[in-house]
């Protein structure tokens, strides 16, 4: 399921929880290693979560990679809503650079009014990073001859 966006998070928080599954993969080739920090997480729905996933570049290069992303159930994404995320823009790592990359989210409480969505105990998160043709100013290209930097 395609997740929402959102500025900020619910004004409602309600008792009941939900249990977000995170898991992560890269494409086939992709040298990068790529995980979750913390598998699953119990939220209140509403309440605002925060998640981070961590990325490893073992290479002697950098490179850029950018996330896709679904939700499982298929049903949850429409209540699954992004403050922030790391998928909303290319990352570049550096050669033997870790990072750890957050995302923001809510379940939104409406998901208990939907008679299909409101059974919905568990949603998991999942990311598939794929390599992007490098920026231009992250290409780590040699100076040119003449150049302040020789």
């Amino acid at each position: 399921g395609t997740t929402q966006v959102a500025e900020r998070g619910s004004d409602v928080i309600l008792d009941r929880t939900v249990q977000i599954r995170f898991d992560a993969g890269v494409e086939r080739g992709f040298p990068w290693e790529f995980h979750p920090v913390e598998r699953t997480m119990d939220l209140r729905i509403g309440d605002t979560g925060i998640a981070f996933y961590e990325a490893y570049n073992p290479t002697d290069r950098p490179i850029a990679g950018t996330a896709s992303y679904n939700v499982a159930p298929d049903l949850a994404g429409y209540y699954f809503t992004k403050i922030q995320c790391f998928c909303f823009t290319e990352q570049v790592l550096q050669p033997g650079e870790r990072v750890e990359m957050p995302v923001i989210f809510y379940v939104d409480p409406e998901i208990v009014s939907d008679r299909d969505a409101g059974q919905i105990r568990d949603i998991t998160l999942s990311y598939t990073f794929y390599e992007t043709e490098l920026p231009q100013a992250q290409a780590a290209l040699p100076p040119a001859k003449g150049s302040d930097y020789n």
